[in-house]
């Protein structure tokens, strides 16, 4: 509608002085270098999910983000959603007691399309980070956030299970099972699948935190007590999309200069806990947060 310039080189659009924001909805493995570019060139930056795909590039990442003077904003739009906000704050003023132990899944009815428009780069891990990290990101900054830590180690198995190589030469997982701790000693028990029946009970995504008073359902905004009393629910749904929320959010910090509600921290510690568990899936090892080079958060 708005008849927009295009450009063959991405770098040329950063050189325009009456562009102030730009959003980074590339291949991952372009996201960091990208991002970078468009800070020290002074631009406000919405850059999708995950910032990046490994520790070393994210590190270099978050030391620009944090010395820059413009908005960066993260595309972890769960941040952006009410309800979801109000429970994870009804969690953390204690409502469920201590928090103890986490549940949570991703499990898609189907593979992404192996004929789409992102087929030559989404199956490939060294650009997309594997599916944990370009989809579950999403869901691992959920539970960071509900837990209120980082990840101390993980371990877990996984691989290419029932679409073996399709289509052809694809190297990324489609379905893995993970288990992490956290520093505050909370476990967290998480599950990825391209291949969950629809109309199958338990499909798409759940997280329930359990805590030493009874457990919260992240995804219905419920508190079911212990010793069978009765469930309450902690907050209503909003219908208005998360995604025009959150991008609502970025315009706002741009304005006023409040800090976004997914920042540079959220980003990298999203990305670095997704990044975590897949390395601890290849490596076959107990992997530590140490261990991966984060130290920077």
């Amino acid at each position: 509608r708005d008849k927009p310039v295009t450009f063959s080189d991405w770098r040329k659009l950063l050189d325009r002085k009456d562009i102030q924001a730009v959003f980074i909805a590339t291949p991952c493995d372009l996201h960091v270098e990208m991002a970078i570019a468009a800070l020290k060139a002074g631009k406000h930056v919405y850059c999708e999910k995950p910032v990046g795909i490994t520790p070393e590039s994210i590190r270099e990442l978050v030391k620009v983000a944090k010395n820059s003077k413009t908005v960066f904003q993260a595309g972890q739009q769960r941040r952006s959603e009410p309800r979801l906000r109000a429970t994870i704050a009804r969690i953390h003023e204690g409502v469920a007691g201590k928090v103890i132990y986490v549940k949570a899944q991703r499990h898609n009815s189907g593979d992404l399309a192996h004929d789409g428009s992102s087929a030559d780069w989404f199956f490939f891990p060294n650009r997309s980070g594997d599916l944990i990290t370009e989809n579950s990101v999403h869901n691992l900054d959920v539970c960071n956030w509900a837990i209120n830590s980082y990840p101390e180690r993980a371990t877990g198995f996984g691989g290419n299970i029932m679409y073996v190589n399709d289509p052809p030469g694809r190297t990324n997982m489609d379905g893995y099972t993970l288990s992490y701790e956290y520093q505050n000693g909370v476990k967290l028990a998480f599950t990825q699948v391209a291949f969950h029946p629809g109309k199958m009970a338990c499909a798409w995504q759940h997280t329930l935190v359990y805590g030493t008073l009874g457990a919260v359902d992240l995804d219905t905004a419920t508190f079911y007590p212990h010793n069978d009393g009765e469930p309450r629910v902690l907050a209503e749904r909003e219908e208005r999309a998360p995604r025009d929320r959150h991008i609502a959010d970025f315009y706002e910090c741009i304005r006023t200069g409040k800090k976004p509600v997914a920042d540079i921290i959220a980003g990298a510690s999203g990305a670095l806990t997704s990044v975590l568990g897949r390395e601890a899936i290849y490596r076959k090892k107990i992997l530590t947060w140490k261990e991966l080079g984060v130290d920077f958060l």
